[in-house]
């Protein structure tokens, strides 16, 4: 995942003047044959021999036994044992309305087309989902904060109920609000979720809007169409999971309340400000899906270069191998998300820091770690797997650097890095990226909640340090700028490789990425 997006601010230039940059350890200038290595696993793992690279489809084999054999060619260790791949359990489940419509009546009656109004999905092992006579809630946000003094759900009970939540956060339209323009965690629509669950609700769906989650509808529809992912539990069979989850797109939500004969605009103003009470619209609607699922296994994949004498500490770097699969066809009727930028570039750039970790003429202190997490792109669920099963115990891992869509990319003389300012790794990409003859930005617009939305996070609520780390905009050749702006490539069909790319910045990248990786691996 990737955000749309970027406003930078200038550097926080006491990152190295409060803190000495760490000591630089050897390292392998570029070499000639980088960037024809990085093309050529970018082209083959977004070929359309991989098939978008969808978890728990047939191209799943295809795609993690050719990392593994990578890994293995490099030399690297098994990451789990004996084992490149950690498997764990998942469900696959397609959940559509009856008559791809909900029906809702109130003062008035009105109807929900799918997908055009909503886009729904589960995570239940059912045959059918049924909610009879659901009752829906608008609760604004849907966020319960103690410490910003924020609740949506005080004061009103929506067990068995489908909330209404809008996405992102109230800083997101006052800067006095929360963190400003920087989302908190609380903005996220898998936050929704989580907590309309904790309530006791029956479902969530998220009130869809562009500029404040990011990107337009047909994301929304292109990632939970068909084969929704989710961890599974043989116990439960994820009885315990809502009913029904989902985006609610503002034309669906303007229906609900005008059935309800209430004015959308005005609640929606109404929530974004301190004080603001929940209420049931007083419509209802049965909530009937028919539901294909699919339980099978998956797999992360994991190399490890084991260290020298602290070598039961570890620095993972991390590149999610999932993409969309096959899908709904674009104009030019291509099915397949090939994910060429999101993620092969990310797996390529990994690969290639792996590579020059092996050929350091000393073995690094720490050991190191190279994941490659299923189901990024569903929900970050890889990644929360190996977290609470991890190669190396959380509380022995530094850091998390993360290569998540990092081409192409121009050669620009600055970097951003997100979720900085406060990191104990500031330091050592402020290092790194000097000795590149660049800059680093902090930037302080996460108004999308980009931090969140990659597999770096899971390790971050461990306790694990980690930035996201994106490209400048300041082209060292202002006559070449970037010509593929990711909003018109993010999560399409034509997302796909050409030979006509840019990676001068992307092998910078690279470069600088792993330069911090091996000074935290011998610090």
């Amino acid at each position: 995942m990737k955000r749309i997006h970027t406003r930078l601010i200038l550097a926080l230039a006491l990152a190295l003047t409060c803190h000495p940059a760490p000591a630089q350890r050897p390292q392998l200038p570029v070499q000639e044959n980088d960037e024809a290595l990085l093309r050529g696993w970018i082209q083959t793992l977004s070929s359309d021999a991989f098939g978008g690279r969808k978890p728990m489809t047939e191209y799943e084999d295809l795609t993690v036994d050719y990392l593994a054999g990578e890994l293995k060619a490099l030399g690297l260790e098994p990451g789990f044992g004996d084992s490149y791949f950690q498997p764990f359990q998942m469900i696959a489940v397609t959940a559509r309305p009856v008559g791809n419509r909900f029906q809702v009546r109130g003062r008035k009656r009105a109807e929900l087309r799918y997908p055009d109004d909503v886009i729904t999905w589960t995570a239940r092992a059912a045959d059918r989902v049924e909610i009879p006579a659901a009752e829906y809630v608008f609760c604004g946000f849907g966020i319960h904060a103690p410490e910003y003094g924020w609740d949506d759900y005080a004061g009103i009970d929506v067990k068995g109920k489908i909330v209404i939540a809008m996405v992102n956060d109230p800083g997101y339209y006052d800067e006095n609000l929360f963190r400003g323009r920087n989302m908190t965690y609380y903005g996220r629509w898998l936050y929704k979720f989580e907590e309309a669950r904790r309530q006791g609700a029956a479902g969530c769906l998220v009130l869809h809007n562009a500029a404040a989650a990011s990107y337009d509808w047909h994301v929304c529809v292109n990632g939970h169409l068909e084969g929704n992912l989710a961890l599974f539990d043989d116990q439960t069979r994820n009885a315990d999971a809502l009913g029904i989850k989902g985006w609610i797109r503002e034309s669906g939500a303007r229906k609900l309340f005008e059935a309800a004969g209430k004015d959308l605009d005005a609640a929606v103003e109404a929530a974004k400000r301190p004080g603001f009470r929940s209420f049931p619209l007083g419509v209802r609607g049965d909530i009937r899906m028919d539901v294909r699922y699919d339980i099978r296994q998956t797999r992360n994949v994991a190399g490890v270069l084991r260290g020298t004498d602290a070598a039961d500490e570890a620095v993972v770097l991390s590149a999610h191998w999932d993409h969309l699969g096959i899908g709904l066809p674009d104009e030019s009727r291509d099915s397949i998300y090939n994910g060429a930028a999101d993620n092969a570039s990310g797996m390529a750039g990994m690969l290639l820091a792996a590579r020059k970790f092996t050929q350091l003429p000393e073995k690094p202190r720490r050991s190191i770690v190279f994941l490659f997490p299923s189901s990024e792109e569903s929900g970050l669920f890889g990644s929360e797997y190996y977290c609470a099963h991890p190669a190396f115990a959380m509380d022995r891992t530094l850091a998390c650097l993360n290569f998540e869509s990092i081409g192409p990319a121009e050669l620009t003389r600055d970097v951003v890095i997100l979720g900085g300012g406060q990191s104990p790794l500031d330091r050592y990409y402020v290092a790194a990226a000097a000795a590149q003859g660049r800059t680093i930005f902090f930037d302080d617009d996460n108004s999308d909640g980009w931090f969140f939305r990659s597999d770096h996070y899971n390790f971050v609520k461990k306790g694990v340090p980690a930035v996201v780390m994106e490209n400048g905009l300041h082209p060292v050749d202002p006559e070449r700028p970037n010509r593929y702006p990711m909003a018109s490539w993010y999560h399409k069909p034509c997302d796909e490789y050409r030979d006509d790319w840019d990676l001068s910045g992307t092998l910078a990248n690279v470069n600088l990425i792993f330069s911090v990786g091996v000074s935290l691996s011998n610090k």
